[in-house]
């Protein structure tokens, strides 16, 4: 009887110890590898923002079907758009003008004004769009190259 409640014990013990440990190194993992994220079927979208209200070196979220976007216009006049999503852990990116860069506040991310990660974690460029002002509106659509 005395060797069955050992063994039970050691069983009860060892199935603890690894729970413990699953339950741990779970929400490390999850933390550590990024989500799959699906892209927006969305090809085109229409800003009906006059392309002149947005100044050189600000930029303005948008929604990019189910995604946010980022345009913005460069110190030098020139107008981009991106992805709002960083690469890293998919948190929205903003403009900094005083840093003159893209910006993740999440984990401190940093994209310069061709998108390409330059500090940080993230591990690889946002994507790039196509971006043209139209009259009274600005028209953001998705690269053929990307």
């Amino acid at each position: 009887m005395r060797q069955g409640r050992r063994s039970f014990l050691n069983w009860f013990l060892a199935t603890s110890v690894g729970a413990f440990l699953a339950s741990m190194l779970y929400p490390v993992g999850r933390y550590l590898v990024p989500p799959a994220t699906a892209e927006s079927s969305v090809a085109t979208v229409t800003l009906e923002i006059p392309p002149d209200e947005i100044k050189p070196n600000s930029g303005q979220i948008f929604k990019f079907g189910s995604r946010p976007g980022i345009v913005l216009r460069t110190p030098a006049g020139e107008l981009r758009a991106f992805s709002a999503v960083c690469t890293h852990l998919g948190c929205t990116v903003q403009y900094r003008p005083d840093l003159e860069q893209i910006w993740c506040a999440c984990h401190n991310g940093h994209y310069d004004l061709n998108g390409i990660n330059i500090a940080g974690p993230p591990p690889r460029p946002v994507t790039r769009y196509t971006v043209n002002g139209r009259g009274d509106s600005i028209v953001v659509s998705r690269s053929v190259s990307a």
